[in-house]
């Protein structure tokens, strides 16, 4: 019969490092695809940063959604915001968001309503990368997934110790999330060409970041092997 390949081509090692891929232990996670991070007038708008990056994972991502749904793997979503009334906003990030040359951060007004804030049309998941009604969406007020959130009880309800990660951005959101569950034991493989950020550098270190003492946060992998996994066949 034909099954899923239980391992990934990756760096630095084959992944997950003990071969077991599959629709009950592995998840896929997409990280904050929001408007207010990948359209015109959002957050990043304001912050002065490209959104372009952003723009050209969306065709990799909706192969990784697709593929994952077609084979009954779990999907999480998540949405960096804070509630309306910002108790969830520290003064300093605060300060920090409106360090830029717009003066505009977390709670100001732009074109999307209110910059990441719960509730407004720029904390919404774009509409190409849409999750479907039983798939979860984990609302962060943080970079980490799993800051002040349910997603590790999520996880573990379902057995879940492997996680793909895409999304934006790379080298915040996307690998805070990767180093919180490699704490958490466990095993994390980042989408290279399926997650960006606004400078190529920074998306590039933070990628080799991972893969140093021999893949101290996880592995590193592409849209093609992900895919390549579901397109393997096995005789059991």
């Amino acid at each position: 019969m034909s099954a899923i390949a239980s391992s990934i081509e990756a760096k630095p090692y084959t992944w997950p490092h003990d071969a077991s891929f599959g629709d009950k232990s592995s998840a896929l996670i997409v990280i904050d695809m929001q408007v207010d991070f990948c359209s015109p007038g959002g957050y990043l708008d304001f912050q002065g940063i490209s959104i372009k990056p952003m723009r050209d994972i969306i065709p990799q991502i909706q192969s990784l959604i697709a593929a994952f749904r077609a084979a009954g793997f779990a999907i999480y979503h998540t949405r960096e915001g804070h509630r309306p009334d910002l108790s969830t906003l520290s003064s300093r990030e605060l300060c920090r968001s409106r360090n830029n040359p717009s003066g505009k951060g977390i709670g100001d007004h732009g074109p999307n309503g209110r910059l990441l804030v719960r509730g407004e049309k720029g904390h919404d998941i774009i509409p190409e990368l849409a999750p479907l009604p039983s798939e979860p969406v984990i609302d962060k007020p943080g970079r980490s997934a799993f800051q002040y959130t349910d997603l590790k009880l999520l996880l573990d309800n379902r057995g879940i110790k492997n996680l793909v990660i895409c999304g934006v951005t790379t080298d915040v959101c996307v690998t805070t999330t990767m180093r919180d569950g490699n704490d958490m034991g466990l095993d994390c493989v980042i989408v290279s060409d399926a997650t960006a950020t606004g400078r190529k550098d920074l998306h590039e270190a933070a990628l080799d970041t991972i893969c140093e003492e021999g893949g101290i946060f996880g592995a590193v992998t592409t849209t093609k092997d992900i895919l390549a996994a579901f397109s393997k066949t096995s005789i059991k």
